[in-house]
């Protein structure tokens, strides 16, 4: 009868655990969901300390592994070290394929070792966890447009620029892309 008892109190302390981290998620993505509705509006006066929490959202993996792994392979991808930021990146995405940030982290890495193909394939996967993902989708135009799809490169900005329509770079390429193609879009 104790060991039923202790059982049960070990269920109901998970049940109780998985209920709370499971509010925190989707407390977490309704929080984000306003917040890129903020980002979204031309007139938001605090856009940047918008950007910057939705930038802090993304980064939550949730997972103190994951983080390791994120935090490794940044590192190596800010000395330029693209073989071993792929390395450890790809263990994250290995590790928390749903960590939409492992994505992107990975494709920038990967269009850093000039490998386009799989940076584009990181950004589609960046996009289907989270299609809001502005970066993701400015790689997304970077790529598109280096490889000569201008028309593809342009739907990309347009979207991006659509969600963070603060970001004057975006805004400049959007711009750039429609007057080589002989005009802009009405």
């Amino acid at each position: 009868m104790r060991n039923m008892i202790s059982t049960y109190n070990t269920v109901v302390t998970a049940a109780i655990a998985l209920v709370i981290v499971l509010a925190g998620a989707v407390a977490s993505a309704s929080d984000l969901d306003e917040l890129f509705t903020r980002l979204a509006d031309p007139q938001e006066p605090d856009w940047q300390r918008v950007e910057s929490q939705i930038e802090r959202q993304l980064n939550l993996s949730g997972s103190a592994s994951a983080d390791l792994l994120l935090r490794r392979g940044q590192q190596a991808l800010d000395a330029g070290d693209f073989e071993a930021a792929i390395d450890h990146l790809t263990a994250l995405t290995d590790h928390a394929p749903e960590f939409a940030e492992g994505w992107n982290t990975r494709a920038a890495a990967y269009f850093g070792a000039g490998l386009y193909g799989p940076a584009i394939n990181d950004l589609r996967q960046v996009l289907a966890l989270e299609p809001r993902h502005y970066g993701a989708l400015a790689g997304l135009g970077m790529i598109l447009e280096e490889i000569g799809n201008q028309e593809a490169a342009l739907a990309a900005y347009q979207r991006a620029a659509a969600i963070h329509p603060h970001l004057a770079s975006l805004q400049a390429a959007v711009d750039r892309l429609q007057h080589a193609a002989g005009g802009t879009a009405l």
